[in-house]
């Protein structure tokens, strides 16, 4: 597959910044991932991953290289759909189960948070507090599969999604590692493409699922593509905010939102503090 074979990974047709990976690089990184992941299983003493299920391109990418890495009986699937998310969506999901032909689990997770909203209905109305209890539902089923079966649980986190703090605490980031942690989301669709995700999943729009109707780019104010240029050259890249606008040509705005992302969720990429001693 060539740079020019994936034009169709970008989300626009003039993105700020192209960040996708030569041939090389790309296979390279797929050799990495997989052998991260088994070391990771055999370091733990497992006896292989488990790994939620959603039916976006992070979740289907990591499936697909943890079944390089661990073959079809060493990944266990979850899909924990609920009320507010799309069914095709979801449906997605056990596609992905079904091409890979890894075992996997449907567990409705509805009657778990409404449980929950019961507890405390105060803040049952509030979205962005009842969106974070279903990421962190599945979080606890994740870890109460694979402490049963003495597995690890796979993280589907990028790197544009962990520079921005776009995930919940304790929440999908409550995981044993992040085998594309690394990756910036263009380069996640990339590598996707690479491995022979279908296109459609490739080009899937982003979603959380943390309430009907959501999406990554509306909730963050910009793009992916946008997203990812502004985190490479300026924040990891160390270029200013001026030489940013000009090398990028991007508002100044999206420059100063990137960071505000990037300095508000801080708290989320430490460990909980303590006194000093």
């Amino acid at each position: 597959m060539s740079r020019t074979s994936d034009q169709s990974v970008l989300l626009s047709d003039d993105p700020p910044l192209d960040l996708r990976l030569s041939d090389a690089e790309l296979e390279n990184a797929r050799e990495r991932i997989v052998a991260f992941i088994v070391d990771l299983v055999d370091d733990a003493g497992a006896e292989g991953a488990v790994l939620g299920l959603s039916g976006g391109i992070d979740s289907t990418l990591v499936a697909y290289l943890a079944v390089e890495a661990l073959g079809e009986d060493g990944l266990h699937g979850i899909t924990m759909p609920a009320e507010v998310n799309d069914p095709d969506v979801m449906s997605d999901a056990e596609r992905v189960a079904h091409e890979l032909g890894v075992e996997y689990d449907i567990v409705e997770i509805q009657p778990i948070a409404e449980s929950v909203f019961n507890a405390f209905p105060e803040a049952a109305d509030d979205r962005m507090a009842a969106g974070n209890v279903y990421v962190r539902t599945r979080a606890v089923l994740n870890y109460f599969v694979a402490n049963a079966e003495n597995r690890v649980v796979l993280g589907t986190g990028n790197r544009a999604e962990a520079m921005t703090g776009y995930f919940t605490k304790y929440g999908d980031q409550a995981v044993d590692c992040n085998p594309i942690g690394n990756l910036y989301k263009q380069q996640v669709r990339q590598l996707a493409a690479h491995v022979g995700v279908p296109r459609d999943l490739v080009m899937q729009e982003p979603t959380a699922g943390m309430w009907e109707g959501q999406t990554d780019a509306e909730e963050m104010g910009l793009d992916y593509d946008t997203v990812d240029a502004i985190l490479a050259v300026h924040v990891d890249g160390g270029l200013s905010r001026a030489a940013t606008v000009r090398e990028l040509d991007v508002p100044e705005e999206a420059v100063d939102r990137v960071v505000e992302l990037y300095e508000r969720s801080a708290h989320k990429r430490a460990m909980p503090p303590a006194p000093e001693r």
